[in-house]
This record gives structure tokens, C-alpha cells and sequence, in this order.
């Protein structure tokens, strides 16, 4: 899986839509990821609308790429399920499965920290209309990158320890 050593976050994205079907694959991808106790509370929120964009661009002081983007996928988790000290796990994992299959397609993304912080999540939950049962976790902004980099190899012996 050559896709874990390829992936890097990208901020800036050529104006070109994403076509449905990879959409679709990068979702599937999503919800392939493990989940504690197979909860699955996660809930994805494809964003293509340039207004919707522009506001979640300013839900973080970490999100202002998410305006240019073609589009985003808003990942939230329910607030209320069977195992739910573990929804944000679970969202992580599959923001990665996410990020893999963006790069497997050709695209770009990077992952935007919403959750915890409270005032990140009340912003994207205002955004998007959300009730309260919806806990917004990340932003992930996907499209064709503006330009290509190379992953640095972040491998450090020094930080593995066998016992």
C-alpha cells in the first residue's frame, strides 16, 4: 500500500470538480475503516456549495483552504451510541482511510482539527445546521492538488522500542 508513503496535506487545489464516482470510492473508503464495538457512528457531509465552503473556511483559524476547495467531506459522530468514548477514534480512522483513497485517485486533501475544541465544533455545527445528536470532528478538503510533493520520511529507529 504505497498510498501511506505518498500522502501529504495539501492546502491548495486546482479549480476542477471532483467527479461522483471518486467521491463515492473515497466514502466507501471511509466507511471500510474499523470501528469500536462496529458502532459506526460516523456521519459524512459532502460540502460542494462555494457559500458553505466559504463559511466553514472561517469555522478555525486552521481552515481558510477549505474555500478554494472543489469540495469537502465534514465528518461528525454521534453524540449519543454503544461506544461512544471511542466515536473520535473511529472518525480519525476513517479521516485516514479518506486521505489514503484521495491519494490512490489522484487528489489532494489535508485533515482540519475541529474536535475538541468546543468553540471548532459549535462553528462547523452552526454551519452545516446540525442537530444535537451530530458532534463535528475534522474538515477534510479534497481536490486535484496545484502542485505535487514529496512525503519526507518521517521513520526514526530511535523512537521504536521492542520489550
Amino acid at each position: 500500500m504505497n498510498e501511506i508513503f505518498k500522502r501529504v496535506s495539501y492546502r491548495k487545489f486546482l479549480d476542477k470538480e471532483v467527479e461522483e464516482e471518486k467521491i463515492n470510492l473515497i466514502l466507501k473508503a471511509a466507511m471500510a475503516s474499523p470501528s469500536a464495538k462496529n458502532q459506526q457512528a460516523w456521519e459524512f457531509f459532502v460540502v460542494k456549495d462555494k457559500d458553505t465552503l466559504l463559511k466553514l473556511s472561517e469555522a478555525t483559524q486552521y481552515a481558510m483552504c477549505v474555500k478554494n476547495a472543489p469540495l469537502a467531506i465534514v465528518i461528525c459522530y454521534k453524540s449519543e451510541s454503544n461506544a461512544a468514548e471511542f466515536s473520535q477514534i473511529d472518525c480519525a480512522i476513517a479521516a485516514e482511510n479518506i486521505m489514503l483513497e484521495a491519494v490512490s485517485l489522484d487528489l489532494g486533501s489535508v485533515m482540519i482539527g475541529v474536535a475538541p475544541i468546543e468553540e471548532n465544533m459549535l462553528n462547523v455545527k452552526n454551519v452545516l445546521e446540525l442537530d444535537d445528536s451530530l458532534k463535528p470532528f475534522t474538515i477534510i478538503p479534497i481536490g486535484y492538488p496545484e502542485t505535487s510533493k514529496e512525503q519526507t520520511d518521517r521513520f526514526d529507529i530511535n523512537k521504536v522500542h521492542y520489550i
